[in-house]
């Protein structure tokens, strides 16, 4: 196990910065051989590097905790004498979260403190074995715990992954590339259905039912993916092997001009600045109402795709095309919030679109109608989920505020997790009013207060436009004296 540092992103600066190959003017930049051009090529450089295996743990995160829904089409609760008309599925499915939740702000204080590169591998590793062993489990009780144990492992990798992003990238630069990585959570929705229909194939193999052989086989593959990961992630871009020491000055002074070179040095005062903050309570009001959707989707799309008149198989292959369709407009969201700068008003968007979708469902009797409608509320929710923790993240300043800010943001956001295993219950199907109203009041207290705080942001910047000087102007060692402030420096600006 690694050794505990400090901060091994960047090395820390404790008195006032001179001037260096770090300084923002153009000469610098030229001087140093980083024209438009050649910058443009290290962030493609990193982004290759980084961005497909990220996203790779986290469809193999994404999958291992939402197969429980393909299972359920596979024969878990027979095998288990679970009795469909209780709240016994919707309970295994909840317990998840509580730990889950749980597990994120250590996590992330723990990454800060640990290498990303050995903290992120040993905690894919522990999940893995808890997926596997789900497979082995003969009773519900120890389905329950199996899936408790899976909470607490898996909690610090999507909060840990985000937070490793914003080291990496500029702030225009993060909603694509964790649009990115969260489209392997779409990605995951159409793998696992597809997966899950091949494996099902298996029952019987070893005295194992098709739902055993979907644990115990995806938990292998993430287990293989976790040995891997030991020796090939990075740490951060001061110490990345693959960046030569030109490219690593490079990144470190981009990051330094675009986060006005706040405080990043481990402080506790830090994480008390994170949860004092009223802001990011908003945003994680904001969050539930999107994650309450998002989980309910992923966990229910099997059941609510099978009560539309579809066979079990046909089912599982039914719920592919709407996460296909989503992985695109994912993307492409991200994209467009990056080249506009702005993310607010995308996160409107995107929730008025699930809107549609969920509304179809719960309105129409038809089922082409309530089958386009998952395809509406895909594009919408899933969408919504990077733009959301880059929209947050961009907006905290300090990589130790910003550390836990993020893991406060989809730690709570998780919590709909746990209400969203007891929206879709057998008695109400194939209607499920209670579950699509749930929704639908949902994504309209976050549509609300994500108009709140575009507003908010817009009149802060503007108030700041007003009273003090622009950030360009500030000295390094005008910057300096403010270091520790955050996103209250009067030299900061919010994304809106």
């Amino acid at each position: 196990m690694a050794g505990i540092t400090e901060r091994p992103e960047v090395e820390e600066k404790q008195t006032a910065p001179q001037v260096s190959e770090y300084d923002n003017s153009t000469s610098s930049l030229e001087s140093a051989g980083f024209d438009e051009s050649a910058t443009k090529r290290l962030i493609r450089k990193i982004d290759f590097t980084l961005i497909p295996f990220l996203a790779l743990l986290y469809l193999l995160s994404f999958l291992d905790r939402t197969n429980i829904g393909n299972a359920r089409l596979a024969g878990l609760e027979e095998d288990l004498n679970m009795d469909p008309n209780s709240l016994q599925y919707n309970t295994a499915l909840a317990i998840f979260f509580p730990f889950y939740v749980a597990a994120e702000i250590p996590s992330n204080m723990m990454m800060k403190r640990w290498r990303p590169s050995m903290w992120i591998p040993t905690i894919m590793v522990a999940w893995a074995i808890c997926t596997t062993l789900m497979g082995l489990t003969e009773s519900y009780a120890g389905l329950l715990v199996a899936r408790a144990a899976l909470g607490i492992a898996e909690g610090g990798l999507f909060p840990g992954v985000t937070y490793y992003i914003t080291m990496w990238y500029k702030r225009r630069e993060c909603g694509l590339r964790m649009a990115v990585f969260f489209s392997a959570a779409t990605a995951a929705g159409a793998f696992g259905g597809l997966l899950a229909r091949g494996i099902n194939e298996m029952s019987g193999v070893g005295g194992k039912s098709g739902w055993s052989w979907i644990f115990i086989l995806e938990g292998l593959i993430t287990l293989v993916v976790a040995i891997v990961a030991f020796f090939v992630m990075n740490d951060y871009p001061a110490t990345a092997k693959f960046l030569t020491d030109g490219e690593r000055k490079e990144i470190t002074r981009r990051l330094e001009a675009d986060r006005s070179s706040l405080a990043d040095e481990w402080n506790m005062k830090y994480f008390y600045h994170a949860i004092q903050d009223w802001k990011i309570w908003v945003h994680m009001f904001i969050t539930i109402g999107i994650y309450t959707g998002l989980y309910s989707y992923a966990l229910f799309l099997p059941t609510i795709v099978k009560s539309l008149g579809y066979k079990d198989n046909t089912a599982q292959l039914m719920t592919v095309p709407p996460y296909v369709v989503a992985c695109v407009f994912c993307v492409s969201s991200g994209i467009l919030a990056d080249r506009h700068g702005q993310r607010g008003i995308y996160m409107i968007g995107n929730n008025c679109i699930a809107m549609v979708g969920l509304i179809m469902l719960i309105g129409s009797q038809n089922h082409g109608v309530k089958y386009a409608g998952t395809f509406f509320t895909a594009v919408g929710i899933y969408s919504n989920v990077p733009q959301g923790v880059a929209w947050n993240g961009n907006n905290i300043g300090g990589s130790v505020k910003r550390g836990v800010g993020i893991a406060m943001h989809v730690g709570f956001g998780n919590l709909g997790g746990a209400i969203s295993g007891f929206l879709f219950r057998s008695k109400d199907a194939p209607e499920y009013y209670s579950g699509y109203g749930t929704l639908i009041a949902c994504l309209v207290m976050s549509t609300t207060l994500s108009t709140f705080m575009t507003f908010y942001l817009r009149r802060e910047n503007a108030r700041r436009e007003r009273e003090y000087k622009r950030p360009e102007e500030y000295t390094a060692e005008e910057k300096f004296l403010e270091r520790e402030k955050g996103d209250n420096a009067t030299f900061f600006r919010y994304t809106i």
